[in-house]
């Protein structure tokens, strides 16, 4: 047996999180018309209306259809309609063919959403065994991850629109100074990685185990806009040396030059942003590079420098860097909260690691595998993350659309190597010995 991990909330502490997090997804969806949360860009997006009315088909079939006395479900064709990839509940609407399904509408989606809400609060006022808030408590950071890809997904949908729509108007980014890079060194040996502690953590972040790690130095920073711009204008993109066989197969058949949302503006370069299209700041860290180009900068990096070795972190050696900094690593964070919704530059000069959590997610060298005595949990949500082992790398730290509760130095991202859409950067690591 590998139960769902049961972190010890009072029942009306859970409820007060439940409907916290429920309003924030209706937040981030307010300042579309129903016609922008209709659209599908490509099969990795999702509409918004697809978003707000799976999150809501996680609560109703796990946790309502489970224990609610006398259960109906609100529709049932939803049950189809909205399952993403759980097999094990049955059918699922084909993912490319989302953005056509143009009923329900908002309206009955948003109807969905409140019914299903008044339910769970009727459920969660009443007694209920340890099960229902295991299950609750994953249904809520199960929203908190569609909240960051409702953000990457519109991002995604309007930059394909000619008039540039903006998702909020105002810009928050003001010029800042950027700090030098440097090198942070950290000490190898054994080490231990994985989620410890009774809070919640995904099963893919356990066991906790044992690593050993050659001694390294990671970048101070991450790697930034300008830092990008000087690889593009050396030729990165069109000199075969710097890459991956199937990165640079993948180059060429997708004609990459820059970075996803890049666009020529006479000699230089504007970015489409949530705030609309402007020009790049160079002193804010690079996002929305795939593993391919992220691996393509840190080779043409190395050669660029005399200490030569430049790679990208193991999440290992991130983990262990990032769990010397403490939870006030988390806390200066550019995560969704700050509502910058793009990553900005240091704002300190800080001696240690700076922006290991928020503004990008950062590659790793790692491909997401199973640690060692893994056991994925029982029954449905069991699909969660483990069937998804193989063909993915790992990121780490959240981003500017991450929300700040989510994340912890234990929290394993991945993704294929060529995804882009996502709020993905660059942190360079090297061997010190």
């Amino acid at each position: 047996m590998n139960p769902l991990p049961c972190p010890q909330i009072e029942a009306g502490a859970l409820a007060r999180r439940y409907a916290t997090i429920r309003a924030q997804s209706l937040a981030l969806a307010a300042p579309l018309s129903e016609a922008d949360a209709q659209v599908q860009s490509m099969p990795d997006v999702s509409p918004t209306k697809w978003h707000l009315a799976h999150v809501t088909w996680f609560f109703e079939t796990f946790v309502l259809e489970r224990h609610e006395k006398e259960f109906e479900p609100f529709h049932p064709r939803f049950r189809v309609l909205y399952n993403s990839y759980y097999n094990a509940v049955g059918q699922q609407h084909p993912r490319p063919q989302r953005g056509l399904v143009s009923r329900p509408s908002l309206a009955e989606v948003l109807a969905y959403r409140a019914q299903v809400d008044r339910r769970m609060a009727a459920l969660l006022a009443a007694p209920h065994d340890l099960s229902v808030g295991a299950l609750v408590e994953l249904g809520l950071q199960h929203e908190q991850q569609h909240q960051e890809l409702m953000l990457t997904d519109i991002k995604h949908v309007l930059s394909c629109n000619p008039l540039a729509p903006v998702y909020r108007p105002s810009w928050p980014l003001v010029s800042v100074a950027p700090l030098a890079a440097a090198w942070h060194a950290c000490d190898g040996g054994l080490v231990e990685i994985g989620h410890r502690g009774a809070d919640f953590a995904f099963d893919n972040e356990e066991p906790r185990h044992a690593e050993y790690l050659r001694p390294f130095a990671l970048g101070n920073r991450l790697i930034t806009h300008g830092e990008w711009a000087d690889f593009v204008a050396d030729g990165g993109y069109a000199e075969p040396r710097w890459w991956l066989a199937a990165g640079w197969d993948w180059v060429r058949q997708q004609r990459i030059e820059a970075p996803l949302y890049w666009q020529r503006d006479g000699h230089d370069w504007q970015s489409f942003t949530l705030h609309g299209l402007v020009p790049i700041d160079p002193h804010t860290p690079i996002v929305h590079v795939s593993y391919f180009e992220a691996d393509a900068f840190a080779r043409w990096s190395s050669a660029q420098h005399p200490w030569r070795g430049a790679r990208l972190p193991t999440e290992a050696e991130w983990e262990h860097a990032a769990s010397a900094q403490g939870a006030a690593a988390i806390a200066a964070g550019n995560f969704v909260e700050s509502q910058a919704l793009h990553p900005v530059p240091v704002a300190r000069a800080g001696t240690g690691l700076q922006q290991l959590f928020g503004d990008a997610w950062e590659w790793t060298a790692s491909s997401y595998l199973p640690y060692p005595g893994y056991h994925a949990w029982d029954g449905a949500v069991g699909e969660y993350n483990g069937k998804f082992m193989v063909n993915q790398t790992v990121l780490r730290g959240g981003s500017c659309a991450t929300p700040r509760s989510h994340i912890r130095a234990s929290y394993r991202n991945f993704f294929p190597a060529d995804a882009r859409w996502q709020f993905s950067g660059v942190r360079l690591a090297r061997d010190l010995d």
